[in-house]
């Protein structure tokens, strides 16, 4: 039983409630999720966990530029319109 259910306000509409558990089940199932990625990374070689490293680091820089070019695509549509 969650927290939420244990001392539940009246004067807060059920929705509310509803709510809060789907929010405290999604938190815990990421939770869990973390918790296995991070087992997971942890069994890694460092070999392994440098080419994690690696790869992390291209993806963020492919990020920020997808970022920069997608802020240059709608600045040059502001100036259309």
């Amino acid at each position: 039983m969650s927290a939420s259910q244990l001392h539940r306000a009246q004067w807060l509409e059920p929705d509310f409630w509803d709510r809060l558990d789907r929010l405290e089940s999604l938190h815990r199932r990421a939770q869990s999720q973390q918790e296995r990625a991070q087992r997971n990374l942890e069994r890694l070689s460092p070999h392994e966990a440098q080419e994690v490293r690696q790869a992390w680091q291209r993806y963020c820089e492919v990020i920020a530029e997808l970022d920069r070019v997608t802020t240059q695509f709608e600045d040059l549509h502001q100036c259309v319109n």
